[in-house]
């Protein structure tokens, strides 16, 4: 599993900054987190294509979250054949998305599938090939969701030393067990995964979270995570700016993941008001209080190991 920065910035796409936009790439398959103004010359910039598109989850109906969309849409078009796309987001995108086609007198050669929040309801929004994504109400001033991506627990570590004592034959078997299937020996004997496995390992965990201020949510949404993309729109000198117009600083985002046992954060969604100079100053306000912090780069690729 990799994510890849499509863009990094907040409210207009600049000339050297996109808006805020992440791709999760895993076994050939992608998902989006949220589509700014011509995000799609991203994909083009980096050669990611997008037939493998499977959804894109949008955080909310603000222009630099999804003006973007509608291009995605029709840059997929031009595939032969593209496969069903899934649409996740807050109350009203499924009407911004036909609206707008409409209006475009623009046809698409796909299904479209919409997954729109509905109130108090279940934490799971969609189940991507065994992967669960999950969201939550933010604190901003639309109604805006966060995003955790987690994968299933695997299985554990195989003993070969045990299996070998139980005369377990090499080959076919080994597999089937660490695919957590019981077996059946040549000489009768029934063997458990449990007999040769050990505990059960957990899988990869993101998080995609922007355009908040502080809030219990964000604790939920990145608790444990091996990566997390967090909004760290501001430097503490506009902590005023940044709590009047729903956002956080870099030091509040980075004091978040320390707080909730993140292993990587990644700062998104900067202020169009900071230079390329200007991120040395965000990144070192949250390096006070989270040391493995960075602001994100654009078409950086941010690759997640398999937690041993």
């Amino acid at each position: 599993m990799e994510c890849i920065a499509l863009g990094t910035g907040g409210m207009m796409p600049m000339p050297l900054r996109l808006t805020t936009s992440m791709l999760v790439r895993r076994d050939g398959r992608m998902l989006m987190f949220d589509a700014g103004e011509g995000i799609q010359l991203a994909l083009k910039k980096g050669g990611l294509g997008i037939r493998a598109l499977d959804a894109v989850a949008i955080s909310h109906l603000h222009a630099d979250h999804v003006l973007g969309l509608p291009g995605i849409l029709m840059f997929r078009a031009q595939n032969e054949q593209p496969h069903p796309l899934t649409i996740i987001g807050p109350p009203g995108i499924a009407r911004f998305v036909r609206h707008t086609l409409e209006d475009l007198k623009y046809h698409v050669n796909f299904n479209l599938e919409f997954i729109e929040w509905q109130g108090e309801q279940s934490s799971l929004a969609w189940e991507w090939h065994g992967v669960r994504l999950t969201w939550a109400p933010l604190n901003h001033s639309t109604f805006c969701l966060g995003y955790r991506l987690e994968e299933p627990q695997r299985p554990g570590r195989f003993n070969l030393e045990k299996a070998d004592e139980l005369g377990i034959p090499k080959g076919p078997l080994f597999g089937r067990l660490q695919n957590d299937q019981t077996v059946t020996l040549p000489d009768g004997r029934t063997i458990t995964p449990e007999q040769v496995l050990g505990k059960p390992r957990r899988g990869r965990v993101i998080a995609f979270v922007t355009d908040t201020r502080p809030c219990p949510a964000i604790h939920q949404l990145v608790q444990g995570t091996d990566l997390a993309f967090i909004e760290g729109m501001f430097t503490k000198e506009h902590q005023t700016d940044a709590a009047e117009k729903g956002h956080m600083t870099a030091a509040q985002a980075a004091e978040i993941a320390a707080a909730s046992a993140v292993k990587r954060l990644v700062l998104v969604h900067i202020s169009p008001r900071y230079a390329k100079k200007d991120e040395a100053t965000l990144e070192a306000q949250a390096k006070e209080h989270f040391d493995n912090v960075e602001v994100a780069t654009a078409l950086k690729s941010y690759p997640i190991p398999l937690p041993e």
